[in-house]
């Protein structure tokens, strides 16, 4: 028989190792005896990187799915609401006026996988909107300063779709928490300072100098352990695919920013003003921002870029410390080798710009939660698929988080131009771009089931940014004008409807972390 898989050792904490063995031991029902045991090793020297606080809305069916009241994680983690992002100053001023546009989470009203406006905005039944305020009822909310439910929308159900800003530190220590207490999972606290293979070159064991715990022994192994990929580099060298010349920020520097009016109202979006060199993103948690200017340091140096980060978040800076962190940017070769997969920052990392580092680790965590093979026999196809899916994942968020910048008009500074010339874009995307100049986007271009950026995502972001797509040639085949019409119309009168009723996004916040929500 096949050598069976019982025990599943974790090498890393953070978000990424405890969100793991959340997933894990949930489905796999770790606490009942003769189920698979899951153990997590982490050092109790490494402090958490935390610079993603922003997630997908896939989170929350994975918090429902391990057991997490949503009111209990909220009010532990720090937690906001979040409905999308607002990009500021990515293109040139027009008339004086800066350039924003939201890439929300939803549209509500129509699918573009059915039936996209799309066309009918370019052929200008938008009447000059902009393309977030045409299609969209969310951005109309987050304009208002509103919340993407009501008190009496029961836990994790949503009027708007949403997902979360919360403080990545806390959230792992509250996963911490409830892995151990509730779910069964075994917590070690050590470092690991060597890793034992077998003859067939799987891993056996890990050794820590933790001298109660000096090997934990495991039949499968996950790899958490950020960029040190103690298991992946370490131990199997993996390689690893830098993508530095295509993605060029290359550095963060944060700050935590206290709430100088303890009653100032949180946005419910991530806001992303475009810099010379970079962007800083702006995250409002439940009792502080979460401020960062993610950067090129080949285009600017940290004292400048640091100055303007100062600048954008004024005399709330003073006094402040700024943490510089350098980023990594890449991914293997292979996720997934022999009895060992890699999950978090020893995967891969692209940058925060739409927060899809939290977003991996948690479609990670549950594909292989899904798929978990119970014997070596069964290992090598899933081991395949998995492969085969993160690596279009990561091919697929790379190309997505380029467009962002290569479709900007601006030419102002030398990053700006560096990140538009041809030398830095992804072939696919460029096959994909000079497409679209004629053709919209359609759901034809998106083949893959579990692409991370889908159809409504990319025409939010070209459209936002007037990316120019000619269709006089073939305008005639848009002839659905009159419903065309009245989808625009219905998006209206429903954003009317909604901003009349949603409650402002700190008045709900207070009221969940005082009274909950309702339990469905």
């Amino acid at each position: 028989m096949s050598h069976q898989i019982n025990q599943v050792v974790i090498v890393g904490g953070g978000t990424a190792g405890w969100l793991t063995a959340a997933v894990l031991s949930s489905q796999l029902n770790s606490s009942k005896s003769g189920a698979v045991q899951i153990t997590l090793v982490e050092s109790p020297d490494i402090p958490i990187l935390g610079v993603g606080e922003g997630t997908w809305p896939n989170l929350r069916a994975t918090l429902r799915k391990v057991g997490i009241e949503e009111a209990d994680f909220m009010r532990q983690c720090d937690a906001t609401f979040k409905q999308g992002a607002l990009f500021a100053n990515w293109m040139k001023p027009k008339n004086g006026q800066l350039h924003e546009y939201y890439h929300p989470l939803n549209t509500v009203s129509h699918s573009s996988y059915e039936f996209s406006l799309a066309p009918y905005y370019l052929l200008g039944y938008g009447e000059n909107a902009r393309y977030d305020h045409v299609v969209a009822t969310q951005s109309h909310v987050c304009d208002n300063g509103l919340a993407p439910k009501e008190k009496t929308t029961p836990e994790y159900q949503a009027v708007q779709e949403y997902s979360y800003h919360l403080n990545a530190n806390k959230f792992a220590s509250f996963l911490t928490k409830h892995c151990v207490e509730n779910l069964g999972v075994k917590h070690v606290l050590g470092n690991v300072t060597s890793v034992q293979l077998c003859e067939q070159h799987f891993i056996k064991s890990v050794v820590t100098d933790n001298s109660n715990h000096a090997e934990i022994q495991g039949d499968f192994f996950v790899d958490c352990s950020g960029s040190k990929a103690i298991l992946m580099a370490q131990t199997y060298q993996i390689p690893w695919n830098d993508i530095s010349d295509i993605i060029l920020n290359d550095t963060a520097i944060a700050m935590q920013v206290p709430y100088a009016d303890p009653q100032r109202e949180i946005a419910s979006h991530t806001i992303m003003t475009a810099q010379d060199n970079g962007w800083i993103w702006d995250i409002g948690l439940y009792n502080r921002r979460g401020v960062g200017h993610v950067f090129s340091s080949k285009h600017t140096d940290i004292e400048t870029a640091e100055k303007q980060l100062r600048e954008y978040v004024g005399p709330e800076a003073e006094g402040l410390e700024a943490r510089v962190i350098p980023l990594k940017l890449g991914y293997r070769e292979k996720f997934w080798h022999k009895n060992c997969v890699a999950i978090g920052m020893s995967a891969g990392f692209v940058e925060p710009l739409e927060a899809s580092a939290i977003y991996l680790y948690d479609a990670a965590a549950n594909m292989l939660a899904d798929q978990f093979p119970r014997s070596r026999g069964a290992m090598q196809y899933v081991e395949e698929k998995f492969n085969r899916s993160f690596t279009m994942r990561m091919e697929r968020t790379i190309d997505f988080i380029k467009l962002h910048y290569c479709i900007s008009d601006r030419d102002d500074t030398q990053y700006w131009r560096d990140n538009c010339s041809k030398h830095t874009i992804p072939d696919t995307l460029l096959t994909r771009l000079e497409h679209w100049k004629e053709h919209p986007p359609t759901k034809y271009d998106f083949e893959h089931a579990w692409e991370p950026f889908n159809l409504d995502s990319y025409l939010y972001v070209l459209y936002g940014m007037n990316f120019n797509t000619d269709i006089s040639h073939n305008q005639h085949s848009f002839n659905m004008t009159g419903l065309a019409k009245r989808k625009i119309q219905d998006v209206s009168e429903l954003s009317s409807r909604l901003v009349k009723h949603l409650p402002k996004h700190r008045d709900l916040l207070d009221k969940v972390y005082k009274y909950g929500f309702t339990k469905i």
